[in-house]
Order: C-alpha cells, then structure tokens, then sequence
C-alpha cells in the first residue's frame, strides 16, 4: 500500500471542479490547500489510522483539519458527485454490464456508536452497522447505504433500487434500471418482486425454505468482490464515525476510487 494515499493527477482534475470555493472573506490563516487535505483523508481511509494521529510531518495538517475539509465537502456531496462522473465515464467506455445488478448487506462493527448503529445479530448484540450495497454485474458499485446492524436488508431495497440518478454516458436517455436483480432469500418479498417488476427489472431472488436457483452464486459473487474491496479501506472496515454523514462520506470516496481504478484499468 506504498502511498496510496497520494492523488493521481488525472483523478484530480475530475475533483478539483466539484469542491467548494473557499469563502474569500474567510477568518483566519489562509487554508491548508484542498490537495492535500485530500490525501490526508485518504490516508485516514487507507490505514485506518484516527484522526488525532494522523503524522503532520507529511504534510496534510492536523486531523481535525482533514476532518473538517471531510465535513465540508461531504455536506457538497463531493464524492457522491464525483462517483457519478466517473459511472458516465464507464458507462461511455461501455464498462457497465446494465444485464443484471446485485445487491446484498455487509455487516461492520462500530466501536463508538452514533446514528445508524444498532445491536449486531452476528457480534453478540454489540453496536454495529451494515453496509447496503447494490453493484452492476462487473462488480462496480453504484450505490451504498449505511444503517444498524439490526436493520433487514429486505428494508432497504428499495432505497437501493432508487436512490441513485440515471447513469449518462451513451446515445439516448441516461439509464438507470439493469435488466435483472440477483439477491438471496433476505430480499424475497411479493411486494419488492412487484415494486422490481414495475420497474422494468426482472428480480432473480430464491424464496425461502427452497433450493433457490442453481448457479446463482456464481453470478452473485461479484457484490461479494466489491464488498471486499470496499472493506479494504481500513476505515470502512470498522466503523468509528459517530457521525452518520462523515461515514458515509468515506464510503462515497472509496466508492470513487474503485471506480477510478476500473476507469484506468481499462483504459491502460
């Protein structure tokens, strides 16, 4: 993990644009440059490392004011933004496979509480969270959620299903709907099946107490690679935010960086 934290120049151009002007009448001394704020963020997020120890020999500044640049641009919805340039990106270089998505939980634990925990039913009962993740069928993830550890995955799905904007990047309309919809037997709900039937998805889900549907997993594994991935950020993979906005923040930054991985990774 030799530097990971270090802004490749080409991302950058995409997210300089998107940040917030800093205000010209601003109290104070001038502000640490949003660049390297930045990579003092991703070294938080790579190493797992907390914010009051983060080195200031490398020059990213304080913790907190990483933190602070953190909660200023999540509040902009910076990352959420970015993720989405980057999806038109891989949907313009045909790297979206709209044949089918998947969509599963991940559960996290949660060492210091806070808004969108809850008692975990896979550690004991101790303060956990868990991820909601939907993926395309290459794996890239287009949108994810956070709740409590206790919340069923069947109570989100439809909040994955929506809660992204139509993806551009081809000739006609932007797109949003995949043609199929893997999950396992916790999404098997009549009314989800209709709500996906409605939207032009046909949902491939087993229904309890059955066999389910050979070959499934073969197919579904792919939520499972990116959860890994995403969990490879040693920030997200225990959460310690109290704050539901920052946490998600981080998520929405490593969202787009395996999206920039992907970009890159084809392009080269």
């Amino acid at each position: 993990m030799s530097k990971a934290w270090i802004v490749d120049d080409d991302l950058w151009k995409l997210i300089e644009p998107v940040l917030p002007p800093w205000p010209d009448k601003a109290p104070g001394p001038r502000p640490l440059p949003d660049r390297l704020c930045l990579q003092g963020i991703l070294f938080v997020l790579h190493t797992g490392i907390g914010w009051e120890d983060l080195p200031q020999e490398l020059g990213f500044g304080s913790g907190m004011t990483c933190w602070r640049r953190l909660e200023r641009w999540t509040e902009a919805a910076v990352f959420d933004q970015v993720h989405q340039i980057l999806l038109t990106k891989l949907n313009a270089a045909n790297r979206i496979d709209w044949s089918r998505a998947a969509m599963d939980g991940s559960h996290i634990d949660a060492k210091k509480g806070g808004t969108g925990t809850g008692p975990s039913p896979v550690n004991r009962g101790k303060p956990g969270s868990k991820h909601h993740l939907i993926c395309d069928g290459h794996g890239t993830p287009i949108h994810v959620l956070t709740s409590g550890a206790n919340v069923p995955d069947i109570s989100r799905a439809l909040d994955l299903l929506d809660g992204y904007p139509p993806i551009a990047g081809r000739r006609g309309r932007p797109r949003r709907r995949f043609d199929t919809l893997l999950a396992d037997k916790g999404y098997s709900s009549d009314a989800f099946r209709r709500a996906c039937h409605e939207r032009g998805t046909e949902p491939i889900i087993p229904k309890p107490k059955t066999a389910g549907f050979k070959g499934l997993g073969k197919l579904r594994y792919v939520v499972e690679q990116t959860f890994a991935l995403l969990h490879q950020f040693r920030r997200l993979a225990v959460r310690w935010e109290r704050r539901l906005d920052i946490h998600d923040g981080l998520v929405g930054l490593a969202c787009v960086l395996i999206c920039w991985r992907r970009l890159i990774n084809w392009i080269r």
